[in-house]
């Protein structure tokens, strides 16, 4: 990864807390977690990482979000969500001076560490094509087949992730890539749902898929005609 040293499918890097790059090490064998009250533990007991995240780091929270929703689909894409979430992080905040900083930034880094030798790519050999084949099909499956039989706020949920996977691409492969084009149509699509209950009229339907959601034409009609 570009910003962490090393190639996406050669050993991966982290940035640890003294701001010094080094290679994930061996896999640990305890589940490590983190409290809510910033204290850490290895009880292993099942978190919510989004839930932990220090207000500090909120940017963050719609990739980690994203990466619990696809674990199931693609379990090393998810791996990159994380990775990608940790980089920011750190950038964030290098010193983890921050309330509870050090304790997250710690528990994620265990998470990393353990996933990484335990998640497999299996649409590549790389990870740079695994993201970049991964994004392509979820675009495929959630913002283009049966768009039109999906509620607002579940596409609106679907931009978001979309938009958070390739902001991961890009961490993973920076540069130009077959997909910025395409990337860029759907960042405007999503602007449609930034609030999916507001509908933007002065827009064709051919040109923005959620004005042919039923309920969304249902609500266009009565805002025009009353």
């Amino acid at each position: 990864m570009a910003s962490a040293g090393a190639g996406p499918s050669g050993p991966v890097r982290s940035i640890s807390q003294t701001g010094r790059s080094r290679t994930m090490g061996r896999m640990p064998t305890r589940a490590f977690t983190i409290r809510p009250d910033g204290s850490s533990g290895e009880d292993g007991v099942d978190i919510v990482e989004e839930e932990l995240v220090p207000s500090s780091l909120a940017p963050i929270v719609p990739i980690l979000r994203a990466a619990n929703e696809i674990e199931e689909e693609n379990p090393r894409v998810a791996y990159l969500c994380r990775f990608t979430a940790f980089e920011k992080a750190h950038h964030m905040d290098q010193n983890s001076s921050g309330r509870g900083v050090r304790q997250f930034k710690t528990y994620l880094l265990h998470r990393l560490e353990k996933d990484e030798h335990e998640t497999k790519r299996s649409l590549a050999t790389t990870d740079a094509r695994e993201i970049q084949k991964f994004y392509a099909q979820y675009c495929r499956k959630y913002l283009e087949q049966d768009h039109d039989k999906r509620k607002p706020e579940e596409m609106a949920r679907y931009y978001q992730i979309a938009s958070v996977l390739y902001d991961v691409m890009k961490t993973v492969t920076p540069g130009k890539n077959e997909y910025d084009d395409y990337a860029k149509d759907i960042e405007n699509e999503k602007a449609s749902f930034s609030q999916y209950n507001i509908l933007p009229l002065n827009i064709s339907a051919r040109e923005q898929p959620i004005m042919k959601i039923p309920e969304v034409i249902y609500l266009k009609f009565h805002l025009l005609c009353f």
